[in-house]
């Protein structure tokens, strides 16, 4: 059992109550006024950009876009961390829930000066501010959000629920690190954050960072209040209590007449009483206590939209709904809105904060902190600046011996298991796997003879309690949802992981792969945004073999949802033994800027390639299985089947065994696929075959029974340009399913060797009649079987039974249980 231990550095230290004087706090309050004037120019304006000239209409942007609601309190609270990060020295990266605020973490990167080193053409100066208005939410520009174009984001935040998650994800194994998460209202009302406060239960005192979450209380969404700011306060605390935190609350009510220089004293004073908590909480850990505290967390109460328009056109706007995204929404229609504007930008008194050139005043930039104290500029929030290669066994070393094709049985994930131990071992603070509830279920469990499952709630008794620890690597929670922010977190922080789950329900993340691809797609083409670690999925627990679970533990259709994002991003790999699955999973965890989704059944099942041959397919993605066929060296075969998924796999070697001795003439070819996107055109996906080796494959005039693992039209779509896609015909899943026996279930959706079998006879042209008796006897075998599983339940001897026969170069049997179909009555005979 391996344990990790740290110690807490220097920049944990605690301050005490800051007695700031009047020039700190003005040199906050003008920083503040700063970030929030660049903001609002970024929505509105395209020139005129410091208001030198009385504004016109043609100074406003014809297409007003982004969310003012949120920013003012996004850009309040990261002024504060600025002047807490430089007294403290402590590396902070900041996450926003809300991450339409997208103005003011570009504005605030902007004092920073990290934007400018990040793009030179947004220069320190009048022009550059223009330039940033100008690009915001324009065509050519940048998105409206936290997007990856903006210096110090990990988090987009244009869907809500995930900023605790991404945040926590950010902490493990980064002990020196703080993420202050701060969590909209609207955000907290998403099922995936009210878990994700659990978070905290996961969390290592002394090997882990601290999460701060601050939850921002400015009253609205779109069109509607928010549910815990209209709770009275008490219940609200008691609900923090009861997840677990410490709460601190702060409130500017939306009537107050407290200056601004007061409420940035107030909230310097609790911001410091709360970070010396979370110094002694370090303090402590580093001592060894590492029992679960009650970490501090910040309630922040501010009006909607702050320091914005009090009314338009006579209705409220400030502290409602009305101030979520464009408050003046047609600036350019009426000298009133174009006033109102003005005197709105006006209001922050840009002519005492940038000089005659433009550039930001010194005394306000004063506020940041040096060098990647930044929060817009510290390295984990480029994750590839970070990220360092797994040490990784050689996963030949862990190969199952396979005498002969069908010669060994294993289960393909508990073998791998065996090399992921290896993989904890050898990386123990940079690599982590991710459940919810189903390493162990998913056969990984070899891993707990290395590591635990972290833990930091309560403990019962060792029996009981089974490889839970302060540390592991191991990190479960039954929420999709919370282990998938986790790894997404932790690998955009420069770190390794992989998810393993059902394979039905990692539908539940299906929005969340959505984001995190399009954050790979967009990274790919920033040229400062480092490559990080690949998304890694293990599904186990798959639709063919759910047949304890039934119909609602049956869905494949993840892959259909995934090779929907773009070629350059997504890999689907389909291996069908435990050998193929090691060489997959060695080429996934070395990979960079993919999300890499690996299906395998985690049944017994039985193995048909030696590693050597294992590399060799897995290197090419798919090949012909010439020793399961039956063509003739330099002729042409009479029918392909090709099988993408190991229970698939089994099904077209067992029609293949039966044509050889039921149709010994016919020349049958078996390709199998273990990288899914080979099928496409190579000029859709990096995988992708030419349509000449396609062709040389397939065929263009042969008929092609192809048993894939999913639903069968997804084959049509990757193949609908090849010359012979019009031979195609697919099985696969049709939305057939059920409580039953695994043959059964391949029966249910017509994926079986009798009807693969027939399928061959209804679309081989020379075959037509003369294989009447064969398909009858097919047909009856369909029969049998389905009654066998209703009289015993269990499948049929010769099926459960099944294996690969040993065939000598003449194509005769040299081992294995012989098929006699119309001698076969269903009854008791093996």
């Amino acid at each position: 059992m391996t344990t990790t231990t740290a110690t807490t550095k220097a920049a944990w230290r605690a301050t005490g109550v800051a007695d700031l004087s009047e020039e700190a706090l003005e040199t906050i309050d003008r920083w503040w006024r700063a970030a929030n004037y660049l903001s609002v120019g970024q929505i509105y304006l395209l020139d005129n950009p410091l208001l030198r000239q009385p504004l016109q209409r043609d100074h406003v942007k014809p297409r007003l876009l982004g969310h003012w609601g949120t920013t003012p309190g996004l850009t309040f609270l990261y002024a504060h961390l600025n002047r807490a990060i430089k007294e403290r020295e402590q590396s902070t990266v900041y996450v926003t829930g809300p991450g339409h605020g997208g103005p003011g973490l570009v504005a605030a990167s902007y004092l920073d000066g990290s934007y400018s080193e990040t793009y030179s053409d947004i220069t320190q100066d009048a022009e550059g501010v223009r330039r940033l208005f100008k690009q915001f939410s324009f065509p050519g520009g940048i998105p409206s959000h936290v997007a990856p174009e903006t210096p110090g984001s990990i988090h987009e935040g244009g869907e809500l629920g995930y900023a605790l998650s991404h945040a926590y994800g950010a902490a493990f194994d980064n002990p020196d690190l703080l993420v202050a998460a701060v969590v909209g209202d609207g955000e907290a009302e998403t099922g995936p954050l009210a878990t994700s406060w659990h978070s905290n239960k996961f969390v290592n005192p002394a090997t882990d960072g601290v999460v701060l979450p601050i939850l921002h209380l400015n009253g609205y969404k779109i069109a509607n209040p928010t549910v815990l700011a209209r709770i009275p306060q008490e219940e609200l605390r008691d609900l923090m209590v009861g997840y677990g935190h410490k709460p601190y609350f702060f409130e500017v009510a939306d009537d107050s007449t407290e200056s601004h220089r007061e409420i940035h004293r107030r909230f310097a004073a609790l911001l410091d009483e709360v970070l010396d908590e979370i110094a002694a909480i370090k303090e402590r850990a580093a001592g060894g206590d590492l029992s679960r505290p009650a970490w501090p967390m910040i309630v922040f109460r501010t009006p909607k939209g702050w320091t914005g328009p009090a009314t338009i056109d006579g209705k409220k706007t400030t502290g409602s709904w009305r101030a979520h995204q464009v408050p003046l929404a047609n600036a350019r229609d009426t000298d009133q809105h174009l006033a109102d504007l003005e005197a709105w930008l006006r209001s922050y008194r840009p002519e005492e904060l940038f000089d005659d050139e433009g550039k930001v005043l010194d005394d306000v930039v004063s506020l940041t902190p040096p060098g990647h104290l930044r929060m817009s500029d510290n390295p984990h929030t480029n994750g590839g600046l970070l990220l360092k290669d797994l040490r990784l066994p050689d996963f030949r070393a862990y190969a199952v011996d396979v005498p002969s094709p069908g010669g060994a049985i294993a289960e393909a994930p508990r073998v791998l298991g065996s090399y992921l131990t290896e993989v904890v071992r050898r990386n123990p603070d940079n690599f982590r796997i991710f459940g919810p509830d189903e390493v162990a279920s998913n056969r990984l469990q070899a891993v707990y003879d290395e590591t635990d499952k972290q833990w930091n709630a309560e403990y019962l008794s060792a029996e009981v309690d089974e490889h839970l620890a302060r540390a592991g690597r191991v990190m479960e929670m039954l929420s999709e949802h919370q282990v998938q922010g986790w790894l997404e977190g932790y690998l955009l922080t420069g770190r390794h992981g992989l998810l393993t789950s059902y394979e039905a329900f990692i539908h539940i993340v299906d929005s969340m792969f959505n984001q995190h691809a399009k954050w790979l797609k967009v990274t790919n083409h920033i040229p400062w945004r480092r490559p990080i670690a690949s998304l890694n999925y293990l599904l186990s627990s798959h639709v063919w073999r759910q047949d304890h679970n039934g119909f609602s533990h049956q869905d494949p259709g993840f892959i259909d949802h995934v090779v929907n994002k773009k070629a350059e991003i997504v890999r689907v790999y389909l291996p069908p033994d435990a050998n193929t699955l090691l060489s997959t999973y060695d080429h996934c965890l070395r990979s960079r800027q993919y999300v890499n989704v690996v299906v395998s059944g985690k049944q017994p099942a039985p193995q048909f390639l030696t590693m050597d041959e294992a590399i060799e397919h897995c290197t090419r993605g798919l090949g012909i299985w010439d020793w399961a066929g039956t063509e003739a060296p330099g002729e042409d075969p009479d029918v392909v089947l090709a099988a993408a998924g190991d229970v698939p796999t089994v099904e077209v070697l067992a029609a293949a065994d039966i044509l050889r001795r039921e149709l010994p003439d016919l020349k049958v070819r078996v390709i199998n696929v273990v990288d899914l996107m080979r099928l496409q055109d190579e000029k859709e996906h990096p995988h992708g075959l030419s349509d000449k080796e396609f062709d040389t494959l397939f065929t263009t005039t042969k008929p092609i029974i192809f048993a894939y693992h999913g639903y069968p039209w997804l084959i049509h779509r990757l193949t609908y340009r090849r010359n012979g896609h019009g031979n195609i015909h697919a099985r696969g899943y049709k939305e057939e399913g059920t409580t039953t026996t695994p043959f059964d279930m391949v029966m249910l959706n017509d994926l079986d060797r009798y009807h693969l079998v027939i399928d061959v006879i209804d679309r081989v042209p020379s075959l037509g009649s003369r294989a009447a008796g064969l398909r009858q006897r097919m047909q009856d075998a369909r029969i049998r079987a389905r009654a066998w599983t209703r009289q015993h339940g269990e499948d049929i001897p010769e099926v459960r039974d099944w294996v690969w026969p040993d065939v000598g170069e003449t194509g005769t049997r040299k081992g294995g249980p012989q098929y006699h179909a119309a001698q076969d009555t269903g009854g008791d005979n093996e």
